[in-house]
């Protein structure tokens, strides 16, 4: 850890910074899922697709630089290259051999409600170390994550 005189305890800001490397490789393993699906996505609602999971991963790439700059903030090193997402995602990996839409639609909202999930995990374990800034991060990324799975699974659902 790097030395800060953040008020934190060393144990608090070790087992947020370990939290959120979690978080970070799942955050880039997210942000690059949804850039593959945003490239390659084909049918009828492509431009509503196409657009809807570049604006995703605009959002997600925003989680990643607020997961990360906690990170630094808190005395750690933020470990967020591809080779290391990588390695230590949690996440399913993409189905490359995905093309219509509804697989794409598919692939996303697994990959979105995996992120969710442990994301949702990380603001119980954050606030149980300690750190209430860390957990309110996890509770606004939720939130995003959590509207932008809604977007992505209505276009899967029938009409009534």
């Amino acid at each position: 850890m790097h030395p800060t005189r953040n008020d934190l305890s060393p144990k608090t800001r070790s087992a947020v910074c370990d939290l959120f490397g979690d978080l970070l490789a799942d955050a880039v393993d997210l942000q690059t899922q949804l850039k593959q699906a945003h490239w390659n996505v084909k049918g009828p609602t492509f431009i509503a697709l196409h657009e809807l999971f570049d604006t995703v991963a605009g959002e997600a790439n925003g989680w990643i630089d607020v997961i990360a700059e906690r990170i630094v903030q808190l005395g750690g090193t933020a470990l967020g290259t591809a080779r290391i997402a990588a390695k230590h995602s949690r996440l399913d990996e993409y189905p490359l051999k995905a093309v219509r839409s509804r697989d794409h639609v598919e692939a996303v909202a697994v990959a979105l409600s995996t992120f969710g999930a442990r994301v949702r995990a990380g603001i119980d374990a954050a606030d149980k170390a300690g750190d209430k800034d860390a957990a309110d991060i996890c509770t606004e990324i939720s939130l995003g994550v959590d509207k932008h799975l809604w977007f992505v699974e209505s276009h899967s659902q029938r009409f009534a």
